[in-house]
């Protein structure tokens, strides 16, 4: 009888101690994806507003914007860089994100899945297509680390 004490007391103990685990990752991994959707709600407000500062926040300042068919941009300068690209070469002027999975424990790295919409001052949709973020927790929050992107429009074929 003893034994079976030990055995129960055991079998629970390491149940618990599963679930208080499990419980602290999806309680990391909500937090990572609320405070990811609050800052992709900043993200374009950037863009309406012209405020750069708000866009640079968004991004680690060791990260990597990887656009599409050009070299990655990465540290300090890259979201400054990024942001005048988009803004005064793109025109773009609004946006929006739309997450469709948040990978990870919520610890120190996630990866967001999703869609992005860009319009022009008109509310023109001028691009749309699918991204990969890495996100990185920093002492200051989550923030963008590697960003990966590209069109969900067709190759345009070259003549010759």
């Amino acid at each position: 009888m003893k034994h079976y004490i030990i055995l129960v007391v055991t079998t629970l103990l390491l149940e618990t101690g599963t679930g208080l685990g499990q419980t602290k990752i999806d309680t990391n991994l909500a937090k990572a994806k609320n405070d990811i959707l609050t800052s992709n709600e900043i993200y374009f407000k950037a863009f309406v507003y012209g405020d750069s500062a708000l866009f640079i926040d968004r991004y680690a300042k060791d990260c990597c914007i990887m656009p599409p068919n050009t070299a990655s941009m990465c540290g300090e300068n890259a979201a400054p860089q990024f942001f005048n690209i988009g803004y005064h070469q793109l025109g773009i002027r609004n946006g929006r994100f739309i997450t469709k999975e948040v990978y990870g424990n919520g610890s120190n790295y996630v990866t967001e899945e999703g869609l992005f919409e860009l319009y022009d001052s008109q509310a023109k949709l001028i691009e749309h297509g699918k991204y990969l973020v890495l996100w990185k927790l920093t002492s200051e929050g989550w923030k963008m680390y590697r960003d990966s992107f590209n069109s969900n429009r067709p190759i345009k074929k070259h003549t010759k």
